[in-house]
């Protein structure tokens, strides 16, 4: 095999191996719900797709008040709406089909609280990764309410995924981006080279409120 050869074929292994990073991540915005509507079937074949991907009872989305929603957050990653939990121990989200690699999301919150990743539906199975998080409100927000700073973090572990449990005190945590496939909130953990990159590269290897606002009587 010829140099040139080598390097297209170089090229082509790149731009296979970044498509398939790209085609595994899935980023939940919940943009498209209402204000205080639950989650439930929005991503299984609901206004969010069918990616298989339900959540509990418990699951709700807000949007912001500068939208015209009723939640005291502002500054969030993307769009003007957020997942939440008003009552009960937090978020259950379930992907019966499964994801791998890495976990993340962007997160507000007053309080402390944890997200732990499980190999089995509804929590169950083998605790695959857990999150610790911090309160990380109380600088001053120009916005809708304290709920202005919000914190990517995320994990990779091994094994097959099917469930996620958002724990925390009800109506004090918010999350927003939560990437399925990447331990990088968002997404894009290998970006892909741009044309000149990949040629360089074939070359050289040859060589404290709540975030629901209160009616006010």
């Amino acid at each position: 095999m010829n140099k040139w050869k080598l390097v297209v074929l170089i090229i082509a292994v790149v731009l296979a191996t970044g498509s398939q990073a790209k085609a595994d991540e899935v980023v939940l915005t919940f943009e498209g719900l209402g204000n205080q509507v639950p989650i439930g079937n929005f991503y299984n074949g609901g206004g969010g797709g069918s990616l298989g991907i339900t959540f509990g009872a418990d699951s709700l989305a807000i949007i912001s008040r500068d939208a015209g929603g009723s939640g005291n957050f502002s500054n969030n990653p993307s769009g003007d709406t957020i997942a939440f939990f008003l009552s009960g121990p937090g978020d259950v989200m379930d992907v019966p089909a499964g994801f791998s690699t890495g976990f993340s999301f962007f997160y507000s919150s007053s309080t402390a609280g944890s997200v732990s990743v499980y190999s089995g539906l509804d929590g169950t199975g083998t605790l695959l990764e857990t999150l610790n998080l911090t309160g990380n409100i109380g600088a001053p927000c120009a916005g809708a309410g304290p709920f202005c700073v919000w914190t990517p973090t995320g994990v990779t572990f091994a094994g097959t995924a099917e469930s996620v449990v958002f724990s925390g005190s009800a109506n004090q945590i918010g999350f927003d981006d939560i990437t399925l496939g990447s331990a990088t909130a968002g997404g894009g953990p290998t970006p892909t080279p741009e044309p000149a990159s990949m040629l360089l590269l074939g070359v050289g290897s040859l060589s404290a409120l709540g975030l629901r606002r209160k009616k006010v009587a």
